[in-house]
């Protein structure tokens, strides 16, 4: 799975977390225990991936470096667009805990926010002083940062309905500003409203996306993870994304075991050796 479906991802959790909040009695803990080991594998590989391309891009030679940007760009928007969806689904699942008083999805969210704050970081420090990104790219980067950043905070001003999430915006006052232009529609111009948010997403992020999917495994097991936890019925009644659906059917049959292993052991010599050689060590 690419990049640009878990974009698409993070603005469906936005328009059916209020309903997801109210209307569920609890949460799938298979989805909320995958969701956690899969974002966790993912947040691994991407520490070790831009510490080797760090340590070999510091002596490598022009050409080298351009020759790994397509991969080098993947992997740098995955982290930044990546971001949006875990920000949304930390304050869904914050905001379920606060309405059911219970305390087993919030912790969960926001570990794997932490670790996506730290993945972030490094990228930014990459950006700024990093070796093997010329500036022209770096703009580039930056421009899609500061896209990505306004759309979270409009998915999480959507869900401001369900309590203060400001904590998860990027800047909290422009998603009160959000959830204030959203608080005088009536329920059928809410539902109306997505489909022009989704095509509007469409067009500022489909071209701006590398092709290259750098996690494709772990971005549907988290893909399939969040919606596990959604009734198919919230699916069918707005026709938002509902090719997603079937990536929950054939994803959560249980996998979250395997994921487990493979973050608490060493990864598979195989699975180690695949990655490292698209950065050419």
């Amino acid at each position: 799975m690419h990049a640009y479906n878990l974009v698409q991802l993070a603005a469906l959790a936005a328009a059916h977390g209020s309903l997801l909040v109210r209307g569920a009695e609890r949460l799938s803990a298979a989805g909320v225990e995958q969701y956690w080991a899969a974002s966790k594998c993912r947040l691994d590989r991407w520490s070790r991936t831009l510490k080797r391309y760090s340590q070999i891009a510091a002596g490598a030679s022009v050409p080298w470096r351009r020759a790994q940007w397509p991969l080098t760009r993947g992997l740098l928007e995955e982290v930044l667009t990546g971001e949006m969806l875990t920000r949304v689904w930390a304050a869904v699942l914050t905001s379920f805990d606060r309405a059911h008083g219970s305390d087993e999805a919030e912790p969960i969210a926001r570990s794997v926010l932490i670790g996506h704050l730290e993945a972030r970081h490094r990228v930014l420090t990459l950006l700024v002083r990093g070796p093997g990104i010329e500036t022209e790219q770096a703009v580039q980067l930056n421009h899609l940062r500061r896209r990505a950043e306004r759309w979270t905070d409009l998915f999480v001003g959507q869900l401001g309905i369900v309590g203060d999430l400001g904590e998860f915006a990027f800047d909290p006052q422009r998603a009160a500003d959000f959830a204030g232009d959203s608080s005088g529609r009536s329920r059928s111009g809410e539902r109306a409203k997505w489909p022009v948010l989704l095509a509007s997403l469409r067009g500022a992020f489909r071209q701006a996306l590398s092709p290259v999917a750098i996690n494709p495994d772990l971005n549907e097991q988290i893909a399939a993870a969040i919606l596990a936890c959604f009734p198919p019925e919230l699916f069918d009644s707005t026709g938002v994304m509902k090719s997603l659906w079937m990536v929950r059917l054939n994803h959560l049959a249980d996998d979250t075991q395997g994921l487990l292993g493979e973050l608490l052991a060493a990864e598979p010599p195989s699975r180690s050796l695949r990655h490292t050689r698209r950065f050419g060590v």
